[in-house]
């Protein structure tokens, strides 16, 4: 297998560099997010003890890793795994004045105000360090790499990061055998156990079956804006019969995490344009606390067309 990890601290764009370099490598891109979803699924809802994250987390990277390389993207990854030829550990660094302009942007705030966000930001960042590895900060001999982002977009780090995983020879390294994930997966349960914790193997990486091909051109753009998204990850009850059973539901076509945003695409005829109007109108008053936007038929055709894929809609 081979495994880049790009960590670095919260507004330094270290999850943009993560997805571009994704996308240049043609690695599995893993989130926190996505992690945390597979790990429900293998452990359960119950969370993680913070002394179990780690073998846990391991034991389903490593199921993984049997199908794909993976860019894992996410606060002390490159402590998941010791030094090795597959693996490349990279860390991406900013000034302070850096990282305060980022917030500004990312949340529309005033300097004042994004320089008491990013402080509560480190702090939560620190805290979950101190719960998962057991420190604040990494240790001087953490990364292999580490960039600076203060003359460097995200893209040319990533291009960094490819030449360095070139140089590596990742590309040269195999998917994960089964017999060495199930040396992996023997020494994870053995850590585990000491916490009562058996994993189900359930976890699997599924691909996007989509339902409609707006829906992959869609994907496509944010893509292309390297935007991470998951497709239809959750469906929300909007009605019950008199017993509490689920009468009526809505599934939201996208999720995109680093906003905590759904996306619902409606680019069929009126009336189910109605229909599923409804639906979101009951969602926002049921759920107030969820986000979520609706792209219409033009919408989406004005994104298509201003980037050349108009072909690929007809």
């Amino acid at each position: 297998m081979a495994i880049l990890t790009i960590s670095g601290a919260p507004a330094s764009r270290f999850e943009e560099v993560a997805h571009a370099s994704a996308q240049l490598l043609g690695f599995e891109f893993i989130t926190e997010s996505r992690l945390s979803k597979w790990m429900a699924e293998e452990f359960g809802d119950t969370p993680v003890p913070d002394r179990a994250w780690r073998p846990a987390a391991v034991s389903v990277l490593a199921r993984l890793a049997m199908e794909h390389h993976l860019v894992i993207c996410l606060s002390g990854a490159e402590s998941l795994f010791p030094p090795s030829p597959f693996t490349l550990r990279a860390g991406i660094v900013a000034f302070d004045v850096r990282r305060i302009g980022n917030v500004m942007l990312d949340q529309r705030l005033e300097r004042p105000e994004a320089r008491v966000t990013l402080a509560r930001m480190d702090r939560e960042a620190k805290q979950l360090l101190k719960q998962r590895w057991g420190r604040i900060r990494p240790q001087p001999d953490s990364f292999d790499v580490v960039l600076n982002s203060e003359h460097m977009d995200a893209t040319q780090m990533a291009q960094v990061l490819q030449a360095a995983a070139a140089a590596r020879g990742l590309h040269e390294q195999g998917l994960l055998t089964p017999d060495a994930e199930a040396r992996i997966q023997f020494d994870t349960r053995l850590k585990l156990a000491r916490h009562g914790i058996a994993p189900a193997g359930r976890a699997r990486l599924k691909r996007a079956a989509f339902n409609h091909p707006s829906e992959e051109v869609f994907a496509n753009l944010l893509d292309f804006y390297r935007i991470a998204w998951e497709y239809e990850p959750r469906s929300f009850p909007l009605q019950w019969d008199k017993d509490g059973r689920v009468t009526e539901a809505f599934t939201p076509d996208f999720y995109l995490p680093e906003f905590d945003l759904y996306v619902e695409l409606t680019t069929m005829k009126q009336t189910l344009v109605t229909r599923k109007n409804r639906k979101v109108k009951m969602l926002r008053a049921i759920y107030p606390h969820i986000n979520i936007q609706v792209f219409y038929q033009k919408d989406l055709q004005d994104l298509v067309f201003k980037y050349g894929l108009k072909e690929a809609v007809q």
